[in-house]
């Protein structure tokens, strides 16, 4: 039962943590009221359409992580009941394959902040300005939220390599 413990702890802490993406997405789209509703200069009015895009990519971020892993929380236990060894495997893999995907994803978001940054720099209309401070903001948010949900999967590898299946099933 450790091993089912350990797997529902981390999709319900995954769970939670996805709640912030769909938290940012809602300021994301109440800033793109508020532009629409009082933005009176060119720069204020440019950032309603960035703002909305952002704020819709991370409610389906969001809400897409959201409802995938509390769905894992249900079909830990069948799994694990089913075949304790094989779910092990199964998370043992899954883990190894989410943190590949990370170390991607800690290369790729720098380099698209730069891009923006750049764009910032060198594009002077106020439609490119506030598309590249949008789009900044919008992947400091995925960095920070996908810094945690790293630190916790590399947590929860870990520990899967300490449970033993075998052992697990007789308590």
């Amino acid at each position: 039962m450790e091993l089912l413990k350990l797997a529902t702890d981390w999709a319900k802490a995954e769970v939670f943590s996805t709640r912030f993406f769909i938290f940012f997405a809602l300021l994301f789209l109440i800033a793109s009221i508020g532009f629409w509703q009082l933005g009176k200069t060119d720069l204020a009015k440019a950032y309603i359409i960035p703002t909305l895009v952002a704020g819709i990519l991370l409610m389906t971020i969001g809400l897409g992580l959201f409802f995938t892993n509390k769905s894992r929380i249900t079909k830990f236990e069948k799994a694990f009941n089913t075949d304790a060894p094989a779910f092990y495997q199964s998370e043992i893999d899954r883990s190894e394959s989410t943190l590949k995907e990370y170390t991607v994803v800690f290369k790729v978001i720098p380099i698209l902040i730069i891009i923006a940054a750049l764009l910032i720099l060198f594009v002077n209309t106020p439609t490119w300005r506030a598309i590249g401070i949008t789009t900044i903001a919008m992947l400091g948010v995925i960095l920070l939220v996908d810094g945690t949900a790293h630190s916790r999967i590399e947590a929860y590898h870990k520990d899967l390599k300490l449970v033993h299946p075998e052992n697990d099933i007789n308590k």
